[in-house]
């Protein structure tokens, strides 16, 4: 760290014949004080004081005292004496400023000067002492340098229930005195910490005979463990504090996890804040939120030898961070989604507040704290439905789940009418000999004469692809992005913005395909459940939030669908479930007063793909209490009933 010093000496006007006069001198001696170089400043120490510190010393002492309390913004300036006390050889009142690692220091002090016989004539040489350093720092004396760690913060839910903690632990440590020849073998089979690892920190040149050679800290409930350790000779068990996430795989990617820093962090980390051994969010909230948790580390500089304190800063402990996270419904969402690939977000619809938020598989983070069982680590890395990545925020076709916003682009274009039928003859369709032999389709040919309610019930593909192509390739885009299509979505926690294709709506067919959800457009979960608060908000959609707020409402967009067609959308997708014909009727709960879109998106390069792999989503939300709004995608549906086997479980969770 670049270091400054500032040193004011206000220095006698007598002269050496033919040499400089004190105040030369001591400009120039304060010039390389300014530039810490202490190898230059020895130079023009008194002989008295170098003949009680030779050039190495004084360099070593000095530089090191200046690092490890880190100076910077270094002042000296010399103080003005009345002009009737100017004598020869007069001490010289300067004063001192400085910042530290503990916070600002200033002293005044004095330098005396003295004159002395060289080959070059007689000269001033400055009577250096410690107290130039710091007043407080006497000779032989000693600067210590101690930090204080902050409280890390607890992530908690809209309840103050914690989500990440800091837990009082049981910590493993054997005392080498008292340990016999199977030791290390037992302990390395309760805790699963290899043997070669615990042999290393007891060949540690500190662990002593009668020393606490830490081992490992137990997770929170494993006290059976605890108690089959203390049988072993030497192993000794003390409380400790580690951090812990309760929920553990339930909440992993939203929570995330900390670890130790390395040195590629403390390069970029504040070097006041930390050091090695230190801890950083690594992950999730744990990282979004790292400065707020961690809080502010307390600095003290001292004297050991005399226990005068130089400078202090207070230690701040880090904040907690409320979320609008529900823990119960969280753990609901979880075991409905558990043993799947996917990923489910809940919303609060008619404030934004997302009361869950899942991604599974996942792991727990747990491990990353207090270990991994054997091989675990390496399974879950080589996993392909990858459980250390979030899929809440990552981006997937959304199949059919775009036809209600389709719907509200027609509608505020004026291009589309609610009530207006549409005649629509068989099950596919193409505008005109220009598009060979591609064709529309849909599921069934029962109806000919189709308005946007019977669209969105039996989820007329050819309906909205006319819509779209109805609308025209630029108002659909601009449609599309008064949803937040290609935009940062506004959220605590980074989404990838939604893309509607990857090189514009120019083609026909493209813009068809993406009206009914099956062109290349892409959307996170998070994303989707934002574009179907409209529906209960008179048109406007709201911004999905994740920190706790006493005011949490904010509006992405207004009025993106017509005011006066949110009902005729929300009676559209109730059929979707109340109807014995809408895809998601089954299975039939009683009471469940509920509307939603179902999509089923094939994932295939090319519309002669056959193979098709499905991801199956539904997206719905309580018309009548308003309090819930759930997207959900599961992946590999195609042979489990396609979306209707995500419908159930977003169907379990409103029941």
């Amino acid at each position: 760290m670049k270091k400054y010093l500032s040193l004011a000496l206000l220095l006698g006007l007598g002269a050496c014949s033919n040499g400089p006069t004190q105040e030369e001198v001591m400009d120039e001696f304060v010039a390389v004080w300014n530039d810490q170089n202490f190898s230059e400043m020895y130079t023009y120490l008194s002989g008295e004081v170098q003949d009680k510190i030779d050039k190495n010393a004084f360099v070593d002492r000095y530089e090191t005292i200046y690092e490890e309390v880190e100076v910077e913004e270094l002042v000296v300036e010399a103080g003005n004496m009345a002009e009737e006390d100017e004598e020869e050889g007069d001490p010289f009142p300067y004063e001192v400023s400085m910042e530290t690692l503990a916070g600002d220091v200033a002293f005044d002090g004095e330098a005396q000067l003295v004159e002395e016989e060289t080959e070059d004539g007689n000269t001033w040489k400055v009577n250096w002492g410690s107290s130039f350093i710091f007043p407080e720092l006497g000779v032989g004396e000693t600067v210590q340098v101690i930090p204080e760690e902050p409280v890390r913060g607890d992530i908690l839910d809209r309840n103050h229930k914690q989500l990440a903690m800091n837990a009082t632990v049981d910590e493993v440590g054997i005392v080498p005195g008292k340990m016999d020849e199977d030791t290390v073998a037992e302990v390395s089979e309760l805790t699963d910490v290899p043997e070669d690892e615990i042999e290393t920190a007891l060949d540690a040149d500190w662990a002593m005979d009668d020393a606490f050679v830490p081992v490992t800290k137990l997770e929170p409930g494993e006290d059976d463990v605890t108690e089959d350790l203390v049988e072993s000779a030497g192993v000794m068990i003390q409380d400790s504090t580690s951090r812990y996430y309760p929920l553990a795989e339930k909440a992993a990617h939203l929570t995330g996890y900390i670890r130790e820093v390395n040195a590629e962090d403390l390069e970029e980390l504040p070097s006041d804040q930390y050091s090695t051994g230190s801890v950083v969010g690594s992950t999730g909230l744990e990282s979004l939120y790292e400065e707020k948790l961690r809080g502010s580390k307390g600095w003290r500089i001292l004297i050991p030898e005399s226990e005068e304190v130089i400078a202090e800063t207070e230690v701040e402990d880090g904040e907690d961070v409320i979320t609008t996270i529900d823990v119960d419904f969280q753990e609901r969402m979880f075991a409905e989604m558990d043993g799947d690939s996917g990923a489910g977000v809940a919303l609060q619809p008619t404030t934004g507040e997302t009361i869950g938020l899942v991604s599974t598989p996942a792991y727990d983070p747990n491990h990353f704290i207090f270990g991994w069982p054997e091989g675990e680590f390496e399974e879950a890395n080589e996993d392909p439905d990858s459980p250390f990545s979030a899929k809440f925020n990552n981006r997937y076709a959304p199949g059919s789940t775009i036809k209600p916003i389709t719907a509200s682009i027609a509608l505020k274009d004026d291009s589309l009418e609610a009530d207006e039928k549409k005649n629509i003859e068989g099950k596919s369709w193409q505008p005109d000999d220009s598009w060979g032999g591609y064709e529309v389709t849909r599921v069934s040919d029962r109806l000919t004469e189709v308005n946007l309610k019977d669209a969105l019930l039996t989820s007329d593909n050819i309906y909205f692809a006319q819509a779209a192509l109805d609308t025209g390739s630029d108002d659909f885009i601009d449609g599309l992005h008064s949803f937040g299509f290609e935009e940062d979505v506004p959220y605590e926690f980074p989404v990838i913005e939604s893309e509607i294709a990857e090189d514009g709506l120019d083609e026909d067919i493209l813009l068809a395909d993406t009206g009914y959800g099956q062109g290349e457009m892409l959307m996170s979960p998070v994303h989707l459940a934002a574009t179907f608060t409209p529906f209960l908000n008179d048109g406007d959609m709201l911004t999905p939030t994740l920190e706790y707020q006493e005011e949490p409402r904010q509006t992405w967009n207004e009025e993106v669908t017509p005011a006066d067609e949110t009902e005729t959308i929300t009676e559209g997708i109730r059929g979707v479930v109340e109807n014995e014909r809408g895809s998601a009727y089954e299975p039939v709960m009683e009471d469940l007063t509920i509307a939603g879109k179902t999509g089923t998106a094939e994932l295939k390069t090319s519309h002669e793909e056959d193979d098709d792999v499905e991801n199956g989503w539904f997206v719905a939300y309580d018309y009548q209490d308003e309090d819930m709004l759930i997207s959900m995608m599961i992946e590999d549906v195609e042979d489990r009933g396609g979306s209707g086997y995500t419908v159930e479980k977003v169907k379990n969770l409103f029941d």
